[in-house]
C-alpha cells in the first residue's frame, strides 16, 4: 500500500523521529553527537526553523521543530545527508546511515506542545540511558538541561517554552521542572510518538468517535479536518499577508483594525489579537517579535495570546470559514 504524502507546510509544529538503518547506531561517540548538533544549529539559523525540544539516543533522535521559511523536507534533507556523509568519512564506512524515510507528525500546538516537550526530554530516562531525573538535568544530549539553563547548546527557543509556564523566568523553570517530573507517571506519554486517533485520545479523551483522524497528525478531529482541507488540491486557501489577516479578523469581531496596535483589555479586541497572533505565528510563519510589534504585546504575551487564538479557531467554525474560505 502506498504511503501518504507528508503534510509539510511552514509554520506547522512537527515531531520528527529518524532511526538508523536496521536500527543500527547513528552516534558512535560524543564527537558524532557534537557534529550533529553543530550541523543542526546552523540549519536552524539558516532556515529560520524553531526548535522546541530534542533528544539524541544511540540509534535514533527526536526533534520538535516549527519551520517558518522553508518546508521541513528541506531542513531534514540537508541535516540527514550532510551528517551521513560526515559520519561515513569519519568512520570509514559506506552506504545508508538512516532509514529511507524519517517520521514526521504534524501536531496541534495548543494541547500537545508541552506534552511533546516532556515526552522528548524524558526519552533518555525512559530508555535507560541515564538512571534519574537528577542526572537528566546534567545530561548533554537532550534539551532538558538547556531549558533549565544548565547547558550551552543554543538550539531551543527557551523563552518560548518557559513563557508557557510563567512570566518570571525562575518561576517558569521551577514549574517546568515539576511538569517534567510529573510526566514520569503519565502513561499517555508513550503514545506521543505517533499520530492518529489513539494518540489523540490519550491526551484529549473527550474527542468524539465521529472526529476525523489521520496517522500523519497528532490532534483532534477539528484540527485534522481543517488541515486536510487546507492541503487538498483545489481547496487550499490563497496566500494571505498580515494586513489581509488583520482585516479579516477585525471584520469578524467588528472592531477597528487599528485597535490591534492599542493596548486594551476590551473583550473583542483581545479576542481579535489572539486569533491574529495564532495565525500569524502558526500559518504565516512570522517571527514572534514582529507579531509583538504589530499587536503591542510582549513576546511572551504573543505566545499566550496565540494559544487562546488557537482555542477560538478550534471552537468557532464560522471564524475558520471567514479566515480560510473553507
Amino acid at each position: 500500500m502506498p504511503r501518504n504524502a507528508r503534510i509539510d507546510i511552514p509554520g506547522l509544529l512537527q515531531h520528527v523521529i529518524a532511526r538508523g538503518i536496521e536500527r543500527r547506531p547513528v552516534f558512535l561517540d560524543d564527537q558524532d553527537k557534537r557534529a550533529f548538533l553543530s550541523r543542526l544549529f546552523k540549519l536552524l539559523q539558516e532556515t529560520e526553523t524553531t526548535c522546541l525540544a530534542w533528544a539524541l539516543l544511540e540509534n535514533h533522535f527526536h526533534l520538535l521543530l516549527r519551520p517558518k521559511r522553508v518546508k521541513l523536507a528541506e531542513v531534514m534533507r540537508r541535516l540527514l545527508t550532510g551528517y551521513a556523509v560526515e559520519f561515513n568519512l569519519r568512520h570509514q564506512r559506506a552506504g545508508h546511515l538512516f532509514q529511507n524515510r524519517y517520521k514526521s507528525i504534524v501536531c496541534d500546538e495548543d494541547p500537545y506542545l508541552l506534552e511533546l516537550v516532556r515526552y522528548i526530554h524524558l526519552n533518555p530516562l525512559r530508555a535507560g540511558v541515564i538512571p534519574s531525573l537528577a542526572e537528566l538535568e546534567g545530561f548533554a544530549w537532550c534539551g532538558h538541561a538547556e531549558i533549565l539553563g544548565k547547558a550551552a547548546n543554543p538550539l531551543i527557543s527557551v523563552d518560548e517554552v518557559l513563557a508557557l509556564f510563567s512570566r518570571r523566568r525562575q518561576t517558569a523553570k521551577e514549574k517546568y521542572r515539576t511538569f517534567i517530573a510529573d510526566g514520569l507517571a503519565a502513561s499517555s506519554l508513550v503514545k506521543l510518538s505517533s499520530g492518529g486517533k489513539r494518540s489523540s485520545l490519550a491526551i484529549n479523551p473527550i474527542l468524539s468517535e465521529d472526529d476525523v483522524f489521520d496517522e500523519r497528525v497528532l490532534g483532534g478531529g477539528g484540527f485534522v479536518e481543517n488541515l486536510l482541507l487546507a492541503t487538498s488540491p483545489g481547496e487550499r486557501p490563497g496566500p494571505m499577508d498580515f494586513s489581509d489577516l488583520a482585516q479579516r479578523v477585525t471584520d469578524y469581531f467588528k472592531v477597528d483594525s487599528q485597535m490591534l496596535a492599542v493596548r486594551t483589555k476590551e473583550r473583542n479586541i483581545a479576542a481579535a489579537k489572539a486569533v491574529v497572533c495564532h495565525v500569524a505565528l502558526r500559518q504565516l510563519g512570522m517571527p514572534g517579535t514582529e507579531v509583538a510589534r504589530m499587536t503591542s504585546l510582549s513576546p511572551s504575551g504573543v505566545t499566550r495570546a496565540a494559544r487562546r487564538g488557537g482555542e477560538l479557531l478550534r471552537d468557532d467554525r464560522k471564524l475558520r470559514e471567514c479566515l480560510f474560505d473553507v
